[in-house]
């Protein structure tokens, strides 16, 4: 029978090798998206430039048109298999969603034909009654509507074709990810654009860049089964550390296993095919940890393909017997996981703005946008604490593996010499040594990016990108685009209102620009930090500097959300009051679910799982320890018995504490649960419940030490964490 079961496995890894082609990633890229090749081919010449207008620049597509195009969508979807269709919209559960539709309608004598028209394509109506409101909406109150957003082109998963789209409730209100997101990157636009008129007068559109790095654990399926907390919460609540993890870093970097290998090209074959442009691919620091990457991609597409790529690699997974982690810290005591989210801004003439020129034009470009960049970090740091801010990241962030709850930026030796001439002369230098002689004969010299990495910084520039480190590796991207463009935005607005009227008291152009900047520097001088930002000194250095150090999600989001943050995003017609109100109380709902169903997981397990265990085996002991007192004499038995009678001991003293402490929390949270008030209910759980978590956990841990193994119930992390 074993035999038979391992040719099967065995046959079916075969067939999945046999699936993935070994040709050219170029011949299949992108061939399950309605992108440009498809719409050149199936639309017509005037269809195809009102699609393009519209994505470029943000032109509507009347009804006539749109039926043109959805008549097109639905015979090259058809062509590829497909039966239905959906509108594929990003609640604010912070996953994906979608109704499908069939493509059929019935004809007069039983038959049905493939129908599909411009109305169906631009709107829908799917039930909005369950999903997060905020109390914008009655629970009775079931309409919602979602709208095609031409800019993301639509895709085929499961012979379904998959049409982004934004959600909002019957009255307007944004219910979604991808509203304010695109309503950010429409503001960036335009104030860069005006900005960029200061170098370049031909430039029209600017958008924002995003190249994602997502972090993730692969665990047996088998194991992750028979681990409830695993399940339930997506990380281990009790588990002592392995005697080995990652403390020889042999690890990162290293073989990738062959069997993450098949994963890997199976999942990368699949998301090439969606036209998700994975290019990295590498193990990461802790056991069972991975990473990929793709190229860096507009940020609403690249928002998508995120959101698309962390339900392929779920689904992928399933079929190699592996579960896909992407919970920030699955596993105590090793590195969490992040998403790395390096974001930049590019212009229609082809200019990175964060990318160093050649000449005193373009580097001055430059430094207008990095200034920029770094005074509205420094006026709008809390709010970019508050869009990591999740239970998950809580546990990650400033563990000594990721950056700290302290917002701050990096951008290297030699550009903070640059800051410091244009703060102390008010000019700039073009001294630039970009070579690294390594005097290695036959080593070709390596070319030099302006900054080195730190990789404990929250915020740090990378060379032409600023890499965003603290968001968790489970978030949409768009919780941290929304916001940076936003405040980015809004300090471009500012500056060119600085130095517009420093211009009409007829200070020269360039010496306006390099008046404000200067300035800037000055005021956002504190954001700045070059060193370990995982130390003791740096918290002290942060608090002397004015710096927040909010380290709990409920405080990080009540800090942000205020007047200041509501005229905000009012300013730039974002987000109204209303739906700011809303998504407050969401998050604090969702913080509180979150603890509470971590504290039930915990409960349960400590009480039905680990506690009979743990007696089960002292009963052994104490039965074993009755045997010896029968056959030895009682010199003999107190020297020999020692040792089992402190372990019975030990295990009595565990016991206690856990079910105290298991009874404590559940009384706190028989409190919290009884509170009407989101924010309030959310801050109880933190500050009253959530401490229990560690106590009880210490206690568990230490019985896994003194247990039988063939007795404890769940798998430990030295099976968890090494895959075999």
């Amino acid at each position: 029978m074993f035999r038979i079961k391992a040719l099967e496995i065995i046959t079916e890894r075969k067939a999945r090798e046999n699936a993935v082609p070994r040709g050219k990633i170029s011949d299949y890229f992108g061939e399950l998206t309605f992108g440009d090749t498809a719409m050149r081919e199936y639309l017509t010449a005037e269809a195809y430039e009102k699609v393009m207008n519209a994505v470029n620049y943000g032109e509507k597509i009347d009804r006539k048109i749109a039926d043109q195009i959805a008549a097109s969508m639905k015979a090259w979807a058809i062509g590829k298999g497909c039966t239905h269709y959906t509108h594929w919209f990003h609640p604010l559960t912070g996953t994906t969603a979608e109704k499908h539709d069939a493509f059929i309608n019935p004809i007069d004598g039983g038959k049905a034909i493939e129908n599909f028209q411009g109305t169906e394509l631009i709107q829908q109506e799917p039930d909005a009654s369950s999903f997060p409101s905020g109390g914008i909406r009655n629970t009775f109150e079931a309409r919602g509507y979602t709208a095609w957003d031409p800019t993301s082109p639509a895709f085929i998963l499961d012979n379904t074709l998959c049409i982004p789209t934004i959600f909002v409730s019957y009255t307007g209100e944004a219910l979604d990810f991808k509203t304010p997101l695109l309503k950010a990157l429409s503001a960036i636009d335009k104030a860069a654009v005006d900005v960029c008129k200061y170098f370049n007068k031909d430039v029209g559109k600017v958008i924002a860049t995003l190249g994602w790095e997502q972090e993730y654990f692969l665990v047996d399926t088998a194991l992750f089964m028979a681990r409830p907390d695993l399940v339930l919460t997506g990380r281990t609540v009790f588990g002592h550390a392995s005697a080995k993890d990652q403390q020889l870093s042999d690890h990162y970097f290293g073989t990738i296993p062959e069997r993450v290998m098949e994963f890997m090209k199976e999942f990368e074959y699949e998301a090439h095919r969606l036209g998700i442009p994975v290019k990295t691919r590498h193990n990461e620091v802790a056991p069972n940890q991975f990473e990929c990457a793709p190229v860096f991609e507009e940020a609403n597409l690249a928002v998508d393909h995120n959101q698309l790529l962390m339900h392929l690699i779920k689904r992928i997974a399933n079929r190699h017997d592996f579960t896909v982690l992407l919970h920030e810290k699955p596993y105590a005591r090793v590195n969490g996981s992040g998403k790395h989210n390096n974001w930049s801004l590019m212009t229609d003439t082809g200019v990175n703005l964060l990318s160093p020129g050649k000449d005193s034009n373009s580097n001055l470009r430059f430094l207008t946008y990095l200034v920029n960049i770094l005074k509205a970090l420094h006026t709008h740091a809390d709010l970019i604490r508050a869009a990591i801010a999740t239970p998950g990241n809580d546990h990650r962030l400033g563990a000594n593996e990721a950056p700290p709850a302290i917002i701050s930026a990096f951008i290297g030796t030699q550009l903070t010499k640059v800051l410091n001439e244009l703060e102390e002369q008010g000019k700039i230098n073009h001294n630039n040594n970009s070579e690294l002689n390594l005097n290695i004969p036959k080593i070709p010299e390596i070319l030099l990016d302006n900054t080195d990495r730190n990789r404990t910084s929250p915020f740090a520039f990378t060379g032409n990108k600023f890499e965003f480190r603290a968001v968790g590796s489970s978030a949409t991207c768009s919780k941290a685009m929304t916001p940076l463009n936003l405040i980015l935005a809004d300090q471009l607005v500012q500056f060119k209102k600085e130095v517009d009227g420093l211009i009409r008291k007829k200070v020269k152009k360039e010496n306006a620009v390099l008046q404000v900047l200067r300035r800037y520097v000055k005021e956002s001088k504190p954001i700045l930090f070059e060193g370990n930002s995982y130390s003791k000194a740096w918290e002290e250095e942060a608090a002397k500097r004015g710096l927040s150090n909010i380290k709990s999600t409920p405080e990080a989001l009540i800090k942000s959300f205020n007047d200041k943050t509501v005229r905000l995003y009012e300013k730039h017609k974002v987000l109204n009051r209303r739906e700011m109100e809303a998504r407050h109380q969401i998050k604090m709902e969702k913080y509180a679910q979150q603890i509470q169903i971590e504290a039930r997981v915990m409960g349960d397990l400590a009480t039905n799982h680990i506690v009979p265990v743990a007696i089960q085996y002292q009963n052994i002991l104490i039965e074993n320890v009755k045997g010896l007192k029968e056959v030895l004499d009682n010199k003999t038995f107190v020297k020999l018995s020692k040792n089992q009678v402190q372990s019975i001991k030990d295990i009595s003293e565990h016991i206690t504490e856990i079910k105290e402490n298991v009874n404590k929390m559940i009384g706190q949270r028989k409190i919290a649960n009884k509170m009407k008030d989101n924010q309030e209910k959310a801050l109880y759980y933190n500050k009253n419940v959530l401490p229990y978590f560690e106590v009880i956990r210490y206690h568990v841990d230490k019985l896994e030490l003194l247990v039988d193994d063939k007795l404890w119930p769940l798998p430990k992390y030295r099976e968890l964490l090494f895959l075999k």
